[in-house]
């Protein structure tokens, strides 16, 4: 099993960002990977189960399901049905935590999956860097940060 974790600090409440991460259909909206997304069968963005269908940027189509949203622990966690990457059994999860000091949020995204020996070095980069640390940077540049 891969193990991809990635974290960030930036610079606006936990709040702030989470109002902008939360939505499951909103992808589009704050990564500059994603092209375009729906929910599938019309359902709310935010019922567990739901599943997402998005095209990057690139021309992947994806398919997530989400299984678990917390507002408490500004968290949400989900699964790739169906993707170009050549994973199985994916599940991630993207955790916001509140820093006191400055008004600040500690955003955590990680992943497990399992790949084909060969791949896993170069999944995790583009998992890692791409994907969870491309949407940490456009996250800081909305707010006001670094890069």
């Amino acid at each position: 099993m891969v193990r991809v974790y990635v974290s960030s600090v930036i610079d606006a409440g936990a709040d702030s960002v989470w109002a902008r991460v939360r939505d499951f259909n909103g992808l589009p909206q704050w990564h500059p990977g994603i092209a375009d997304s729906r929910i599938e069968n019309s359902e709310p963005a935010d019922k567990i189960g739901c599943v997402r269908h998005f095209h990057t940027r690139d021309g992947g189509t994806i398919r997530e399901r989400l299984l678990a949203l917390s507002d408490y622990e500004y968290s949400c966690t989900y699964a790739i049905l169906d993707s170009p990457m050549g994973v199985e059994n994916y599940v991630a999860t993207l955790k916001l935590t509140p820093v006191t000091d400055g008004g600040r949020t500690f955003a955590e995204w990680s992943a497990e999956f399992d790949c084909d020996d060969e791949r896993a070095a170069a999944l995790s980069e583009q998992i890692g860097g791409g994907v969870f640390q491309g949407g940490f940077d456009a996250l800081k540049r909305h707010f006001g940060g670094r890069r």
